[in-house]
């Protein structure tokens, strides 16, 4: 006996012989046709970008703007008697920075890093001083 009513008997006819996906797929690029006309009206109404000479150009000096380079050295602590510790408001700049400006650059000798060499993955080293 047949239990479905003969509206759904229709419904699964016409999906069993693809007039459904048919329609869905019509339906789909309906979609899909509709989002590009609608993403084409919204790419029309942007500015147009800026021609090669509206461009921002790089200084004559070729620096990067807001770079800078100079040379830094340690900045000297100043010593107390031990008793006192200093506070970080007694320290120079108010203790914002660990270094100062230095006209000189630095020695080769300073410049190289002395410490363990900590090798790197795939280096080839242990890593540990070796």
């Amino acid at each position: 006996m047949n239990t479905l009513s003969a509206a759904e008997n229709l419904a699964a006819g016409v999906w069993q012989s693809g007039l459904g996906q048919v329609l869905g797929g019509l339906v789909l690029v309906a979609v899909l046709i509709t989002a590009f006309w609608f993403g084409f009206r919204v790419r029309t109404r942007e500015p147009e970008p800026p021609k090669p000479d509206e461009q921002p150009h790089r200084p004559d000096t070729g620096a990067l703007p807001g770079e800078m380079s100079e040379y830094r050295r340690p900045a000297e602590m100043p010593q107390t008697d031990g008793e006192h510790r200093l506070m970080p408001y007694q320290l120079k700049n108010g203790g914002t920075s660990g270094t100062e400006t230095s006209p000189d650059p630095p020695s080769e000798e300073k410049r190289k890093w002395g410490g363990i060499s900590s090798g790197g993955f795939g280096s080839g080293g242990t890593g540990h001083g070796d």
